[in-house]
């Protein structure tokens, strides 16, 4: 049996509120467990309101606001970086999957940190058919536990339902793992559900 990794140990250490584990070697210089917070399933999602971009525009008015959003499914897609590989790979499988993946009745977001007109020449470049969101002081990344520590987003999406609920929560999701796609597609159906 391999042993476990230093920090799988100090995030299970925090977790299960073991200090001992966690005061192991101090001085080693070990980065620090982090432990992501934000809402989850069933909660109320945290209202914002942030400029955007698409293809077409930069800056437009009004801003999108979550709570006009209502009665609408949405998806928020927080990302580290336009023009990543990464990054990319994963907006370019919500373009073209974007049918079969979320349809009409479902407003999909992207957002991180970058300007507004980097947004828009990402937006360009990969033909998105939805909106990136400017989050640059990450008020609304840190809110739904998207933030690092390095001002970038992780990986994370949320599926909001009809009613402003977290209807789902990946909060690792895998830009290029198919599965990841599969259960987000699900879960966007168990919300047309209900």
């Amino acid at each position: 049996m391999r042993p476990l990794h230093p920090l799988l140990l100090a995030a299970l250490a925090c977790v299960a509120g073991i200090p001992g584990l966690m005061a192991q070697d101090a001085s080693a210089q070990q980065p620090a467990a982090v432990v992501v917070s934000g809402p989850r399933e069933g909660d109320r999602a945290p209202d914002f309101s942030l400029a955007w971009a698409s293809r077409d525009t930069a800056g437009a008015v009004p801003w999108f606001s979550l709570s006009s959003q209502r009665g609408k499914i949405v998806v928020l897609a927080f990302y580290p970086r336009d023009f990543t590989s990464g990054c990319t790979a994963e907006m370019k499988t919500f373009t073209e999957q974007y049918a079969d993946l979320f349809g009409e009745d479902v407003v999909v977001v992207g957002v991180n940190a970058d300007s507004l007109e980097t947004h828009q020449r990402f937006a360009q470049s990969l033909g998105l058919p939805f909106r990136l969101l400017s989050d640059p002081k990450q008020e609304v990344s840190r809110k739904y536990g998207s933030a690092d520590q390095n001002g970038y987003n992780r990986r994370t999406v949320y599926v909001i339902d009809r009613k402003g609920r977290v209807a789902y929560v990946d909060l690792r999701f895998g830009a290029l793992d198919p599965k990841a796609y599969a259960s987000l597609k699900a879960a966007i159906h168990e919300a047309r559900r209900h």
